[in-house]
């Protein structure tokens, strides 16, 4: 069983010598209580080519204090991780191990540092003796356990302040104010594992590491820009599988869209990347995101109800519509979520995720991937931006009904891509491209709010059977019901002017050039 905790905290560089300042002097703090010291053992563990340092993450295992065990911590932003910990064992976890799967896959894990810590840790306490946040100076030293450079010890001392649980981050402002005015610098690495790892490399790993940072440049060509949006969909694929797997909110509708993004780019930018090559892949894609729609589906559908049921008076509340509504989306729920975390662990998807390595590791370019990115991309956008306009002047053209909503669907589908190729344009193109997705954007909101009414108007038919089946009364959604076909008849009625102000031909024109 995994625990996860929210770690927030700043990292200094120090000396045997520094001493803490008087904090009691940083706003809010009214008392320093010394804690005293421990003795900390941690073991590190990584792939041999280290992939879970390049995604910033650290697993460990640590004895002595308070919180011995297995712990992996997962960036969220800068300064601030997820610590998700597991009882001490000799072995890993399943339940970390499950959620390093997107970035190992089949690769063991091994010891890579030994870091051994002497703490001086303090407490920080409000005017209530309420903690709020803890102060250790940490003495360190840390040996490298892989095959090359296996003993290479490193030695330094640090100082690390991390924020109380729900604490508010003011408090860390205000003592780095009293850090720095005593001469304290914040730590230039971002932990004491990718310190460990920089400062106990062997020559050939920091002769690779500078390569390796030469070979990356800004993008020039048309594929450079292509490859690059390809990349960072896929960093994002990687990087939320963790927090899919944890259930953590708008997780599974991120990654979805990451995997729609790659999807569409593949196929909008077949002159650039050899669709012998992608087609494939597109077709994995759709499957993987079909499989996180359910899930997704049922979410969206779900906030969508619950705030309908909100609002309404209680004279319109007729029966239990809130624990029918309950029962039926926790059941659904469920099994949509047993669903996703198969998926992940599945043999496909892992292959998947290998196969978008291999297109960043070895691209199939194609030669318009060598020119310049004007004489390339606009056409590739616009094309798409064609598609869309014959889509949404059909969907116009319909009479209301199922043929409308089918048509709407349809044409929100191209204004997505139509978004996403623009995106990947916007950093060679600039403003035009921007303006052109945020444009789409406008129109794709529209279309969506349109169809999520179809879904929702499909659910409440639904609970009216089945609430009439077991003797209750089916007016509250029938009246739902009814206002949801309110809602996509304004949406149709909007959809008009909204496109007019994203089919303005000087769009299309400064896209050219």
């Amino acid at each position: 069983m995994a625990d996860s905790k929210r770690e927030v905290e700043r990292k200094y560089e120090a000396t045997p010598e520094t001493r803490l300042p008087d904090l009691t002097r940083a706003a809010g703090v009214s008392a320093v209580v010394h804690r005293g010291l421990s003795e900390l053992d941690a073991v590190y563990y990584d792939t041999e080519d280290f992939r879970l340092a390049a995604g910033s993450l650290t697993l460990r295992r640590r004895t002595g204090g308070e919180d011995e065990g297995w712990h992996l911590k997962v960036p969220v932003s800068p300064g601030v991780r997820d610590e998700i910990q597991a009882p001490l064992s000799d072995v890993l976890p399943p339940a970390l191990g499950d959620l390093l799967r997107s970035r190992v896959r089949n690769t063991p894990v091994a010891p890579v540092v030994r870091i051994l810590s002497a703490r001086d840790v303090h407490h920080l306490l409000d005017e209530h003796g309420a903690l709020l946040a803890e102060v250790s100076i940490d003495e360190v030293l840390a040996e490298r356990l892989t095959e090359q450079g296996h003993g290479t010890t490193s030695a330094w001392t640090e100082m690390e302040v991390e924020l109380a649980d729900d604490g508010d981050p003011a408090v860390l402002d205000a003592v780095e104010r009293r850090l720095r005015k005593a001469g304290v610098r914040p730590s230039s690495a971002p932990s004491k594992l990718s310190r460990a790892l920089a400062e106990t490399a062997p020559r050939e790993e920091r002769r690779t590491r500078k390569k390796e940072t030469k070979k990356a440049r800004a993008p020039r060509t048309a594929g450079d820009h292509v490859l690059a949006y390809v990349r960072r969909q896929v960093e994002a694929v990687v990087a939320l599988d963790p927090a899919v797997r944890r259930d953590l909110p708008d997780s599974v509708h991120r990654m979805r869209v990451a995997t729609r993004r790659l999807r569409s780019v593949f196929r909008t930018y077949r002159t650039v990347l050899d669709r012998t090559v992608t087609d494939p892949l597109r077709d994995e894609l759709k499957w993987l995101a079909a499989e996180l729609g359910a899930d997704r589906d049922q979410e969206v559908l779900d906030a969508r109800l619950r705030s309908h049921l909100a609002g309404l008076p209680d004279p319109l509340l007729l029966g239990p519509v809130s624990a029918r509504l309950k029962l039926t989306s926790v059941a659904r729920r469920a099994g949509t979520r047993r669903r996703v975390t198969s998926v992940l662990d599945d043999g496909r998807y892992l292959a998947l995720l290998d196969a978008l390595d291999a297109v960043l590791a070895d691209p199939p370019l194609l030669p318009a991937a060598a020119r310049a990115p004007k004489d390339v991309l606009p056409r590739a956008v616009l094309k798409d931006y064609e598609r869309l306009a014959a889509r949404v002047g059909h969907a116009l053209e319909q009479p209301p009904g199922e043929q409308r909503d089918v048509a709407m669907h349809e044409a929100r589908k191209a204004a997505k891509r139509v978004r996403y190729a623009a995106e990947a344009a916007a950093p060679a193109l600039g403003k035009p491209a921007k303006r052109l997705a945020g444009r789409v954007k406008s129109v794709q909101s529209v279309l969506g709010d349109h169809q999520d009414s179809v879904v929702t108007r499909a659910a409440l038919r639904t609970l009216a059977v089945q609430a009439h089946g077991a003797g209750e009364s089916a007016f509250t959604w029938g009246l739902l019901h009814g206002r949801e076909e309110a809602t996509a008849a304004a949406r149709e009625r909007e959809l008009p002017e909204v496109w007019a102000r994203a089919s303005r031909p000087g769009l299309r024109a400064a896209l050219k050039g």
